[in-house]
Formats: structure tokens, sequence, C-alpha cells
């Protein structure tokens, strides 16, 4: 079985103001007070042809908590992601001085696979980008998404059946960015 994901990912304030400013952004609900926009070639394409809103105040600072701790790494821009335009990374940036927002990417079949996430939290690249490779444990922090969800706040309960942040949040909902972009 597959699972593959390109989204991003923020308190669902955040996540609504950065889809009300690109028309083909289709935001859904997470757990735990987030949301997420699929990365659909539609909403990458945005970006590519630079349509995107010009930088400036997102959200009142105010509106958004940034929940979590900085947690800045040594690594510098978003080049890890394949399929991240020049343009979404001058808009996260943005975005981020209201509150932090991650992007996450995970591809998986037959049990194997990789993940990055980063967040990006008051005007720039805090965490990340993060990367497992195929067939890399992870560590006992945790698994890159699960990793940038706890900067975002996501938490997990004691007692319960949720194994990580990944579960918490509900991101097993659905097996493709696709699904997630079509879901009601």
């Amino acid at each position: 079985m597959s699972y593959e994901l390109q989204a991003l990912i923020g308190p669902a304030e955040l996540v609504a103001v950065a889809a009300a400013e690109v028309p083909a952004a289709r935001p859904r609900p997470l757990g735990q007070g987030l949301a997420l926009i699929p990365a659909t070639p539609e909403f990458l394409a945005a970006f590519r042809r630079g349509d995107e809103t010009p930088a400036g105040p997102a959200v009142p600072a105010t509106a958004v908590s940034s929940g979590g701790t900085s947690g800045a790494s040594g690594t510098s821009g978003a080049s890890g992601f394949d399929w991240f335009p020049d343009g979404l990374e001058r808009r996260l940036a943005a975005w981020s001085k209201a509150g932090p927002i991650a992007c996450v990417e995970a591809d998986y079949f037959g049990g194997t696979g990789t993940q990055r996430a980063a967040v990006w939290a008051d005007g720039r690249l805090d965490l990340g980008p993060i990367t497992s490779a195929e067939l890399e444990p992870f560590p006992p922090e945790g698994s890159p998404i699960s990793r940038v969800l706890r900067r975002l706040g996501a938490r997990v309960t004691e007692g319960g059946d949720v194994r990580d942040e990944f579960d918490a949040v509900g991101l097993g909902a659905h097996r493709a960015t696709a699904s997630w972009a079509s879901a009601v």
C-alpha cells in the first residue's frame, strides 16, 4: 500500500489566510487546530508563474500563536524539496511572520519510503529541512513530519492508541495529496 503527501501545514487561521491569497489552494482541516493545503499542481503553478500575492503582513501577529519552541537547524533554504517553486518559499517566509507554517512531504510504498519536512517562523526557515532516507530508522525524537507537527503545537496524549503527532492530527485520513485536495 502506498502513501504520498506534499502539503503545507499550519494553524487553521493562518492556513485560511494563505488559502485566501492563492485561489488554487484547497485548505483541509486537521486535528488540534491545524489545517493543510495540499501541494497540487494547480496550487504550485501559481508560484511558478509569479501569481502569488506580494509579500506583506498576512495576519495580525496576535491572531495566530506560534506554539512550540524554536529548533533552527544548520541547513538553509528549501532545496531539499524537488517540487518546491521559489515563489512558495517567499510566501512561506511572509506568512510565517504571523505564525509557524510547515512544508511536508512523504512518499511510501510497501512500508518503506522517505519523509522531508521544514518549518518557517518569524519570516525565516526555522527548522529543517529534516529528511529521513529510505530504510533509515527514525531517531528517538520521531519522524521529520512528527517533529515539525510538534513545532506547530501538535501533541500526543498519554494512554491513547495514537502513536505520534502524524496520527494525532489525522494525516492518515487520506493516502495521497490528490485525495486531500478532493476531500469534502
